[in-house]
């Protein structure tokens, strides 16, 4: 039956409901909000508990340890701003590499030089000589689906689809699998499963979310977490198995309107139902690390909540491994900068992740504010306790180096057939068929398939973000060696069949095809960079339905196979496809989308359709109703669930409100940077300077609600107000939109004042404002208006936009401003440069 759209809200309830009937640890909800949290937090039976004998031996260490060997173990720097020389003089208890962080700075590096970094990093550490500790060190990274940082390694396809397969003994074997792999290049420690139950598809890290539905993450929590350390009384973290990570504790997955690091604003009650099911699933499997969030819950960071971290975590439900954070995540906290931040450790921070040089000071300061009792030495003895506790566990005292374990070096296990059979039957079961009208689907082999579009012969683009590099940019198909695109794996079996598969990402033909096949969908991206305010596909730019259309019109059935990391609205490419199947991202092992969509030889089904939504199908761009609810999808030869002329009218979005950027002080996401020649600073202080360029605030009407920059003259220097990752302004993309800046010039304007907007690479505005100024009386507060369409005009990409406003000169000026805001209308005739 064709189905209609219903309200979200409904299946958020549904699927709240539903865990009472399938997660023994749901405790009713409390009558009042006030009620004792121990009402809501379940106590955590690990399968791994204490063992008297280890902690008599951390005792004993830890009488023995300085303060300053204990704060190196809680400090985690990254290999692009550490030596092997730091490692022995320090004795970090850890250290990562970032996405796209490789040994030597080289993505190329071979699984050999990720050991000869391990080994050399590990036998520094236990390297007494400088620092008088001999505690072994270890590494952790970001393998999220598969082995992702290493060329060549089997590529999973991401959580999303995973969540579509429903599987968890599938998703014990890719974690497995993922172990050997990690271990083959002698890294210990993996920084997954993340466990975020998104409920906002413009959230830019959806595909890295199993489901919105809690009880598939809270199962699947437990199953990749066995996968990776093993079970316990059986072959825990033994030399198969690496350590665990759930993450991000905690509500990462519903901050509002779906802001990457923003405000989730939910009670206690919905925040263990729905975001907290993660961690009953990956603790009750004997997890021993947890990331905290960049998140806040209601306005409090979480690095700095001493509440979740320390009373809920540690306390309520009794974890007793150690807390690490995320990228330069205690910098977040309200009176923290990176290099100095005591209270996320008085919060329960047990590691602070702290790449770039901030490392340095970061120790010190912390080492001093120890000394001064701002942070207490039992603090510290229990964040030390429990990671000597972790390294205990799994061996690290009494294995050998990583390039004497036994798969150290194992370079057949990198990208093994058998791993890639794994990822490839994990692709068979991630796809979901939203539409198969004349029961097109499975193919016949023998035809002639024109395959087009720009995702049919691009394994960067169907694996997606955090794939070799971070973003999952940058990269060509000779950057996966074994791999196999989707084309590829379509031509293979046509070929073999006796058919024709004509690749034309254009879809350009000489002879007519039976069929066509076109793969289009999102390009890769990570964290932030994937936030949406809108969930139009190609909003304003249909070009991949232009394809459909005109493959349609000249008469060639169309089936359409969607790559995406999250549910988009559609309506008009599925209107225009005979077939339509979500494929999400699905890795390195294209030929598993060919073991679905072609029949045999004989015309048989190879492999039916059996993965379902794992998130509700958007009705609209804003994502408040369902067109499809989860659990929706078809298997070959079921009867239609959508109609096959949806509406492809746009509702009204209503008014949309100004953006404000700066109003007394900076709004979040936004932030003030300066820049002196290559130099750059975010603002931290009322008073800063760097370089040629310094910056005030000072009293308008109110305190300290305008600022002041002062240009030296002495280098181009320049202020800016960005965002740490690009923001989709789409909204504001009207014929009477602007950008308004309420300014002061107070002093007599240099030749030079150029405005500049950001948008990425190769992508923004540098406008000559010289003219424009020095036109207005000085000293005196007026507003400026920019046309957003000229600014467009002129290179400024509103769907990325990372810089709104800023000025620069290499001379000496001064000027203010204090209002700053994105406007969607207005009645005066805005500036064009």
């Amino acid at each position: 039956m064709a189905q209609g759209p219903f309200p979200k809200k409904l299946l958020a309830a549904a699927i709240v409901l539903a865990l009472g009937g399938c997660a023994e640890q749901t405790i009713e909800a409390p009558n009042d909000a006030t009620a004792d949290a121990n009402a809501i937090w379940p106590k955590i039976e690990s399968p791994v508990v204490l063992d008297q004998t280890t902690e008599a031996r951390i005792t004993e260490m830890l009488e023995q340890m300085t303060l300053e060997q204990k704060i190196a173990q809680m400090i985690q720097p990254e290999i692009r701003d550490i030596t092997v020389e730091d490692m022995r003089r320090y004795g970090f208890g850890s250290y990562l590499n970032g996405g796209g962080a490789f040994p030597n700075n080289d993505k190329y590096a071979t699984p050999q030089d990720w050991i000869d970094l391990a080994d050399a990093m590990y036998q520094a550490s236990v390297d007494d000589s400088l620092d008088g500790s001999s505690i072994p060190t270890m590494w952790g990274t970001d393998a999220v689906h598969g082995h992702n940082n290493v060329i060549g390694a089997t590529i999973f396809p991401h959580n999303i689809g995973l969540g579509a397969a429903n599987n968890p003994a599938l998703i014990e074997q890719i974690a497995h699998v993922t172990a050997r792999e990690v271990m083959a290049t002698g890294i210990d420690w993996v920084f997954a499963p993340t466990v975020a139950a998104a409920q906002d598809l413009r959230w830019g890290r959806t595909y890295e979310s199993y489901s919105e539905d809690p009880a598939i993450v809270r199962d699947y929590a437990a199953a990749i977490v066995t996968g990776l350390q093993g079970k316990v009384g059986e072959n825990f973290l033994d030399d198969q198995h690496v350590i665990s990570t759930v993450k991000h504790f905690v509500g990462d997955g519903g901050t509002t309107a779906g802001i990457d690091q923003g405000n989730t604003e939910v009670d206690e009650q919905t925040l263990f139902d729905v975001h907290a099911q993660g961690y009953v699933g990956g603790l009750n499997a004997g997890a021993q690390t947890v990331m905290a969030s960049f998140n806040s819950w209601n306005d409090e960071k979480i690095h700095g909540h001493e509440y979740l971290l320390t009373d809920v975590l540690k306390g309520k439900m009794g974890f007793d491994g150690f807390v690490v954070g995320d990228w330069n995540g205690h910098g977040q906290i309200p009176g923290c900068t990176n290099h100095d931040c005591p209270q996320a450790a008085n919060a329960g921070l047990d590691v602070y992740m702290v790449p770039t040089d901030a490392w340095k000071p970061l120790y010190e300061n912390l080492i001093q504010q120890v000394r001064d009792g701002v942070i207490a030495q039992s603090r510290v003895d229990d964040a030390v306790r429990r990671i000597l506790r972790v390294k205990m566990r799994a061996g690290l005292f009494d294995k050998p180096s990583p390039a004497e374990r036994p798969l150290a070096g194992r370079m057949d296990l990198i990208g093994a057939d058998d791993h890639r059979a794994v990822a490839r039957e994990a692709v068979r079961q991630s796809l979901v068929l939203l539409k198969n009208d004349g029961q097109l689907l499975p193919l016949d082999p023998s035809q002639r398939i024109l395959v087009a579009g720009s995702g049919a012969d691009n394994i960067g683009q169907q694996s997606g973000g955090w794939t070799i590099s971070w973003q999952g940019t940058g990269n060509t198909n000779e950057d996966f060696p074994g791999g196999t695109s989707i084309y590829q794996g379509l031509a293979e079996q046509v070929a073999a069949a006796g058919g024709e598969a004509i690749l034309s990402e254009s879809g350009e033909f000489t002879t007519k095809p039976d069929v066509a096949v076109v793969v289009f969908g999102e390009q890769p991206y990570a964290e932030g960079n994937g936030d949406l305010d809108n969930l139009d596909y190609q909003r304003g730019n249909a070009t991949d339905l232009a394809l459909l259309h005109k493959l349609k019109e000249q008469g060639v059935p169309v089936v359409t196979l969607f790559i995406s990391g999250r549910p988009m609205w559609v309506n008009p490419e599925l209107n225009a496809s005979d077939a339509f199947m979500a494929v999400w991202l699905p890795g390195s092992e294209g030929q598993g989308i060919a073991d679905v969509v072609l029949r045999n030889v004989d015309g048989t089904v190879q492999h039916d359709v059996t993965g379902r939504l794992p998130f509700a199908w958007p009705a609209d761009p804003q994502d408040s109703s369902a067109l499809l609810p989860v659990g929706a999808g078809l298997s070959y030869g079921d009867e239609a669930i959508l109609s096959s002329a949806l509406n492809e009218q746009l509702a009204s979005e209503g008014e949309v409100d100004p953006l404000v950027v700066f109003e007394r002080a900076v709004k979040s996401p936004w932030l003030l940077e300066l820049r002196s020649g290559e130099q750059r600073a975010a603002v931290e202080s009322s008073i800063q300077e760097l370089g040629a360029i310094r910056s005030e605030t000072f009293d308008d009407q109110v305190q300290e609600d305008a600022r002041q920059f002062m240009f030296s003259g002495d280098a181009l220097a320049a202020f800016n107000l960005v965002t740490p990752f690009p923001r989709d302004l789409r909204a504001y993309d009207a014929a009477n939109s602007a950008l308004q800046v309420s300014l002061r010039v107070d002093a007599q304007v240099p030749n030079d004042v150029a405005l500049k907007l950001y948008c990425g690479e190769q992508c923004g505005v540098s406008a000559a404002l010289s003219e424009t100024l020095q036109a207005l009386p000085q000293g005196e507060w007026q507003t400026l208006e920019f046309s957003v369409k000229c600014l467009q005009e002129q290179g400024f990409d509103l769907a990325k936009a990372s810089g709104i406003f800023g000025l620069s000169t290499a001379n000496e000026w001064s000027v203010s401003f204090n209002d700053i805001r994105l406007v969607p209308t207005t009645d005066n005739e805005a500036l064009c440069l």
